[in-house]
Formats: C-alpha cells, structure tokens, sequence
C-alpha cells in the first residue's frame, strides 16, 4: 500500500502541471487560418483605438534556427491609458503588460486565439481596486476575439 500511493503521485504530476498550465487562460476557436485570425485581431484592437506594439511570428523565429514549429503568431497590444491605471494600483502587474493574443495552430490542424483571462491578472495581483476597468477589458477582450475569430 506505501507503494501505491507514491506510484499514484508519480503519475498525476504531470496531469496537475498541464491543468495549472492551462490556468487563467482563454482560448478560442477559429475558423480562419492563424494569419487571418491574427490580423482580423489586430484590425479589431486598431479599430478600438488601441495600440499594436508589436507582432511576433513564433514560426519564422523557429525557421531562422532551421527548426519547425506550427504557425503561431503572438500580438502586443493595449492602452496605455488603461495600463497605467493598472501600474498605479500594482506596479508588478508591468510584467504581464501590455496585453498579448496569440494565434496559433494546434496538432490537430485547428487554429485558437488565446489570451489571459483579467479575471486571472487581477486576482494575481489581487487588484481589488478596479472593477470597472476589469469589465471593460472583459468585455474588449470578447469582443476582440469574436471579431478575429468568427465570421
């Protein structure tokens, strides 16, 4: 019976690493290729008013190593308006800003939008102060993804 239970452990830390992984994350399904649905996010944050700081093409990284790796493709983007409001109740929250998206193309050939859940950003840095603006970037972040995502 010692045995077991250690045997047990051993072969759930894996599971409980890749659920913790997963946690605070938002994914959405495509039904557009990785390019388009990164555009039609970008196009959707520039629309808003928001800042594009910069676009990340993972695979192309990945070639000038001469290695392979799925089309992915991440977006820095925010306000710098709304951020600094962020900064000023928790200066930490600087490492998870500006706000990043990312395209990407699973094993199975299936495109996702993926971006971290504000309900996890402020709860990491226990902003308690700023409800309204966590709606707002809910909502933007929906919003955003719908439009990049869907039809």
């Amino acid at each position: 019976m010692k045995l077991t239970i250690p045997l047990i452990a051993l072969f759930l830390l894996p599971a409980a690493t890749m659920l913790q992984a997963e946690t605070g994350l938002i994914n959405v399904a495509s039904q557009f290729s990785v390019q388009e649905t990164a555009d039609r996010f970008a196009a959707a944050v520039e629309k808003a008013g928001l800042k594009i700081f910069s676009r990340i093409d993972h695979a192309a990284g990945a070639a000038e190593v001469e290695a392979s790796l799925r089309p992915t493709r991440l977006i820095i983007f925010g306000s710098p308006k709304v951020g600094t409001a962020l900064l000023t109740s928790d200066q930490r929250v600087g490492i998870d800003l500006p706000l990043k998206a990312l395209a990407w193309r699973d094993a199975e050939g299936r495109v996702w939008l993926s971006y971290n859940s504000p309900d996890h950003l402020f709860g990491r840095f226990a902003i308690n102060d700023r409800a309204p603006v966590k709606e707002k970037i809910s909502g933007t972040l929906a919003k955003f993804s719908r439009a990049a995502t869907q039809p």
